[in-house]
């Protein structure tokens, strides 16, 4: 079944062969190069400008995680392994074959754990902020012991607008609105930390010799939760890749200068 969103995309769900039912959003036509979106552990939002963007070009898919939707999925994925051949069987079943992938931050960690175990099945690989290595120099803050405001000035360059938008019109001074975004962040969380909980390392470091799709790593030049210091060490570890940074930018890049980031993505993609 297909409904429109309200983002100018389409939702629809598909299952995997292990069985797991994931809802895909989709930007763009069919007769354009496909891009797979692995998002962070936000989730999917009401409104992706930079896949909107990205639409205009590419066919984008965005799957949401098991955990992150309406459906109790969270069972059927239990460690990293489990997210990569999760990502692998959502593009075996959307019946892709080497898409450009893109992951934001801990969608960016999984995505360069396919890209470590099947290196050839990938045309392009784009980290955006991505999790999954660990620089002593460098500790990562714990998003999971975070009250809201305290989220918005981690993962924003603009703590007011990162507010704003991590509310989405709720009041967080009321108690009700508050307890729902809670909730709701906590379901998230929960499975996300399955991977990043209690530090965002699961020995990723020790696979990337592996990768060889050509990799662009993008990062906000003021990301307070993955300091670009991770973005220079993907650029080391990963043979044929570049680094880019983006100013005015957090860790939210995609939704703090989606702008900047669909010229430089797009550019990368279609060289």
């Amino acid at each position: 079944m297909t409904t429109v969103t309200d983002t100018s995309g389409e939702t629809r769900t598909i299952t995997t062969a292990k069985g797991t039912a994931a809802k895909v959003r989709t930007w763009g036509s069919a007769g354009s190069p496909a891009v797979v979106w692995f998002h962070g552990a936000g989730g999917l939002y009401p409104r992706e400008p930079l896949l909107e963007q990205l639409g205009a070009r590419f066919h984008v898919f965005a799957s949401e995680w098991p955990g992150f939707g309406d459906e109790p999925t969270e069972g059927s994925i239990e460690d990293m392994l489990d997210f990569a051949l999760h990502g692998w069987d959502v593009i075996d079943a959307l019946g892709l074959e080497r898409p450009h992938v893109i992951g934001h931050s801990m969608g960016g960690m999984v995505a360069a754990e396919m890209a470590a175990l099947n290196p050839k099945g990938i045309d392009r690989l784009v980290l955006v902020g991505a999790a999954g290595l660990w620089l002593e120099e460098e500790p990562v803050p714990d998003i999971f012991a975070m009250l809201p405001f305290e989220l918005a000035q981690v993962l924003f360059a603009d703590a007011e607008t990162g507010e704003r938008f991590l509310a989405g019109g709720a009041d967080f001074s009321d108690d009700e609105a508050l307890k729902t975004f809670l909730v709701t962040n906590a379901r998230r969380l929960g499975t996300a930390g399955k991977i990043l909980f209690p530090i965002p390392n699961r020995r990723l470091s020790k696979r990337l010799y592996r990768l060889s799709t050509p990799t662009l790593v993008l990062w906000g030049a003021q990301d307070h939760l993955f300091s670009p210091a991770y973005a220079a060490r993907y650029g080391e570890l990963i043979g044929d890749s570049r680094v880019e940074l983006v100013e005015g930018a957090g860790h939210m890049l995609p939704y703090e200068q989606p702008d900047r980031a669909a010229e430089v993505i797009t550019a990368f993609l279609a060289s």
